[in-house]
């Protein structure tokens, strides 16, 4: 890795036979960041997989995170990671909500204003400080020959800023959340503030990229039905697959028992996602009598909530890289995921394409990955402790049911869930060329202006 330059690639660098895009991801990048950055690395190496002529536009591909210090790593002479330092960071907040990822709150970062005139398109994944950015140059430009500037929903933010200030406000002694209490309206007003602000700034785009039929119906009332446009999922079959031999490495590594079923969690460990719901289950199921195991992937909140009440029925790996994540999924038996606040939920189809049967909240959208609930995947109409101990329990007591919705869950990922490489070239390529080529025009007229003689 190295420091990046000036200019990444400056407007007097730029090729007209090459598409240059910026993706503005405002989350830190490490070991434990989220299915957001996750998301972006798996495109960032599909991008790097493309030969340079065999697609009908050639791309030159940056993601900007944030990062501890400034470097870029390149993953091919034309697709690259460039992190910069925040500027107002939320670390110091988001100690008190752990397993929050990180992200900048300032309302202009100078250093990535510098790098963006470079692109032709811009396009932003977050309203807070690289998006912010990109949202004040281009109203600066109007009229002057602006990039491209596409966004893209990938995760409810106004949504979870409700849940982690309720959970921050929670430890502050003597501060109460109840109703007749002044700080009663914080979570609500934190949610609110966020979704005017999202508004606002997706109204300056081109084109918006949602990851639901739903979200497209939402989110045409405020940019335009004709602006919206879908942003899947993919997910990589040759690394999450079912896989016999897993377990007994898990056994190994993890002192995993090799003596009953286990049942996985992978996600934020918090009231985000739900995961206590899982464990709750999981300790009603043995104060049953029916004998199960609960394994974690990830870390947040809840994780010591958990052990306290499971103890060793309980192993928390923490978060954990992708190729040992897929030895985790192809290790256990079920997948249970109570989230509500995934806009489209990855881990579900990671967990499907691994031949687990997945337990999923009735009206969540990751429902959307199942082809045949009931058949690929068991839905829960309740979300108490009691109803997924219910829906657990069911499949659990029935080992050969279990295995055949495994193996229809594996059938319905190899079928119907498009590669990262699929959705890159068919939601992201098209719609990024669109967008420079709507403001093609403009920019070079604009630059012409300003040439040397």
């Amino acid at each position: 890795m190295s420091p990046p330059p000036r200019h990444l690639n400056s407007a007097a660098e730029r090729r007209p036979d090459i598409l240059s895009v910026a993706v503005l991801v405002d989350l830190l990048r490490n070991g434990s960041a989220g299915g957001h950055v996750k998301c972006w690395e798996r495109f960032a190496e599909a991008a790097a997989r493309r030969a340079p002529d065999d697609r009908g536009t050639a791309l030159d591909l940056t993601v900007y995170v944030l990062g501890d210090h400034a470097y870029v790593e390149e993953l091919s002479p034309r697709v690259r990671f460039a992190a910069l330092p925040p500027v107002l960071s939320t670390a110091p907040i988001v100690r008190s909500a752990a397993g929050v990822d990180v992200t900048d709150l300032a309302p202009f970062h100078p250093a990535l204003a510098r790098l963006l005139p470079g692109h032709d398109v811009w396009h932003m994944t977050h309203t807070f400080a690289l998006g912010s950015t990109a949202a004040r140059l281009v109203q600066r430009l109007s009229g002057r020959g602006r990039p491209g500037l596409v966004g893209s929903l990938h995760t409810d933010v106004p949504a979870l800023a409700s849940v982690y200030t309720r959970q921050i406000l929670g430890k502050v002694p003597g501060v109460s959340l109840t109703d007749f209490r002044p700080t009663a309206g914080l979570p609500r007003l934190a949610e609110g503030l966020l979704r005017r602000r999202r508004d606002r700034l997706l109204r300056l785009c081109d084109r918006v990229l949602v990851p639901t039929p739903a979200a497209r119906e939402e989110v045409g009332w405020v940019v335009g039905p004709g602006r919206v446009g879908l942003l899947r999922r993919g997910v990589d079959r040759e690394l999450f697959r079912p896989d016999p031999a897993a377990r007994g490495e898990l056994v190994r590594d993890f002192g995993l028992p090799v003596d009953r079923p286990l049942v996985l969690f992978a996600g934020r460990v918090d009231a985000s996602k739900g995961a206590f719901i899982v464990a709750e289950a999981v300790h009603r199921l043995r104060q049953g009598g029916l004998d199960t195991h609960l394994v974690v992937a990830g870390s947040g909140a809840d994780a010591d909530r958990v052990k306290k009440l499971l103890g060793r029925a309980a192993t928390l790996l923490g978060s954990q890289p992708q190729r040992l994540l897929a030895r985790v999924y192809a290790a256990c038996d079920i997948f249970a995921f109570p989230s509500h606040t995934e806009t489209i939920g990855n881990v579900v189809a990671e967990a499907m394409a691994s031949g687990l049967p997945v337990v999923l909240p009735a009206n969540a959208t990751t429902t959307q990955w199942l082809a045949e609930p009931g058949r690929d995947g068991l839905l829960v109409d309740d979300d108490t402790s009691d109803a997924w101990a219910r829906a657990l329990g069911s499949l659990l007591a029935q080992p050969q049911a279990r295995q055949a919705m495994g193996q229809q869950a594996a059938r319905t990922a190899r079928s119907q869930h498009p590669t990262w490489t699929d959705v890159l070239e068919q939601d992201l390529v098209p719609v990024w060329a669109d967008s420079a080529r709507a403001h093609s025009g403009e920019r070079r007229a604009q630059e012409g202006r300003h040439a040397p003689p």
